[in-house]
């Protein structure tokens, strides 16, 4: 393990678990990467780029909140009360000095505060203001999110600050402008701030929220009862507000001939990495991961080796912190990581498999067999479905993964969870079927 301290960044510490025998002619190596971060006393002190730091008070920010003001939002008429109240509770949770904006959006996006293509600076003032701005909102026309995102992005970037983070709340479907729009926008937007979606009622579309979350590095989840928003958005916001360092990347090193099968996040939810690698000198790629504040999460990294001989041993893979920075160069944040493959006739060694590995390895088929025992009972393949479904019940059972368990007892009866016999429900709200949906992605963490 390895850690690294600057004044302005949090220590990372990187451990690798993995079983690093292979039998003769074995190829594939696979590891757990567990990244930590600890800011605890690194925050606010003074540092090499002072003006993104408020003394005391942590790393500098801005926060784009943009709230779905399209026409469906009046109905029930609650609904546009609890965005309202929600993003004021969101404001209410902003640092001082915090660069912040509010944006409503329907077909069109439009600045709800301070306007004027600004973004303002959170103080008693400006919050008071921004709440009286948002009693003026109402609901009415269409729904274009690459819009709001696009805003939200112009606004973040005339700020000079270190963490740029959007709260997008939705109700409905994107349908006033194509996917490839949306698509086109998310690209745009990518590695520029990071969003968390939230999707309120039943009425909008999980792929496109999770979507949404996915490419700009955020969570996503559902809030299917309006009275829960505040609630909510003040989490988030807490969340972001503990954001210390943006933009960290995995960076992997190989030697030669060997090639990196996958990289995904695997704790606290599932994410696939493996197609964001961006190319960092011979050899080497940067997988994007976000923002960071004090937390820890894993990843799965599996490298395809070249076989060698009995007894031979090579380094499969180095992993380090950095944050790249113009030019192509790169900060290092000093924790590394080493996957070793050791070529072995020791059949217990080579085939035993890495706990840490196996839970992962559970977690990641868990998430996907939800989303396709979903889409098979939408289509109406409902023994496909029982099949899939079945499946999760039994990996969430095997794991420990309580919460999915609890939500997937919502939509199958279950009659056996260890052996995965269950019954489809007759009768499903869709309120809990989305809330499987967009929360199938969420692991628990092997127990150590």
């Amino acid at each position: 393990m390895a850690n690294f301290s600057k004044s302005n960044v949090p220590q990372f510490s990187v451990d690798v678990y993995q079983n690093e025998y292979l039998p003769e002619g074995g190829r594939e190596v696979n590891a757990i990467v567990t990244v930590t971060a600890t800011g605890g006393g690194t925050i606010g002190s003074a540092s090499a780029a002072p003006h993104l730091y408020s003394p005391g008070r942590g790393p500098s920010a801005a926060v784009a909140v943009m709230v779905d003001c399209s026409g469906s939002m009046d109905y029930p008429p609650t609904k546009m009360r609890n965005a309202r109240d929600a993003t004021a509770a969101a404001i209410d949770t902003l640092r001082d000095g915090v660069h912040f904006a509010v944006i409503g959006g329907t077909h069109v996006a439009k600045e709800v505060y301070p306007g004027g293509g600004r973004v303002a600076v959170a103080d008693a003032t400006t919050r008071d203001q921004a709440k009286q701005a948002l009693r003026r909102i109402s609901a009415g026309g269409g729904t274009a999110i690459g819009t709001w995102l696009r805003l939200a992005d112009r606004l973040l970037s005339s700020a000079d600050v270190s963490i740029r983070h959007g709260i997008l709340l939705t109700d409905g479907r994107n349908e006033h402008e194509s996917p490839e729009d949306l698509k086109a926008t998310l690209d745009a937007c990518a590695g520029r701030f990071t969003c968390d979606a939230r999707g309120v009622g039943t009425d909008w579309e999980v792929k496109e929220v999770t979507g949404i979350a996915s490419a700009l590095l955020g969570t996503a989840d559902i809030v299917a009862d309006p009275a829960g928003l505040a609630a909510d958005f003040t989490r988030m916001m807490e969340t972001a507000m503990g954001k210390e360092v943006a933009d960290v990347s995995l960076r992997l090193w190989t030697p030669v001939g060997t090639e990196i099968k996958f990289v995904k996040q695997v704790a606290p939810t599932v994410e696939e990495l493996t197609d964001r690698r961006t190319e960092a000198g011979p050899r080497a790629g940067d997988y994007p991961t976000g923002s960071w504040g004090d937390e820890s999460r894993d990843y799965h990294v599996c490298v395809q080796v070249p076989t060698a001989g009995l007894g031979q041993e090579m380094l499969a893979a180095r992993v380090s912190l950095v944050i790249p920075q113009a030019g192509g160069t790169a900060q290092n944040l000093g924790a590394q990581g080493l996957v070793r493959a050791v070529w072995t006739d020791d059949m217990v060694a080579s085939t035993s498999i890495n706990p840490q590995v196996a839970h992962y390895t559970g977690q990641a088929e868990l998430a996907q067999v939800i989303q396709q025992g979903l889409d098979l009972r939408k289509v109406g393949d409902f023994d496909g479905a029982t099949a899939k479904l079945g499946r999760a019940v039994q990996l969430a059972s095997v794991s420990g993964n309580a919460d999915t368990a609890k939500l997937l007892a919502k939509v199958v009866d279950v009659v056996d969870a260890a052996t995965g016999t269950v019954r489809l429900k007759a009768k499903v709200t869709e309120a809990d079927e989305m809330t499987l949906e967009t929360r199938s992605t969420k692991t628990v963490r092997v127990k150590k």
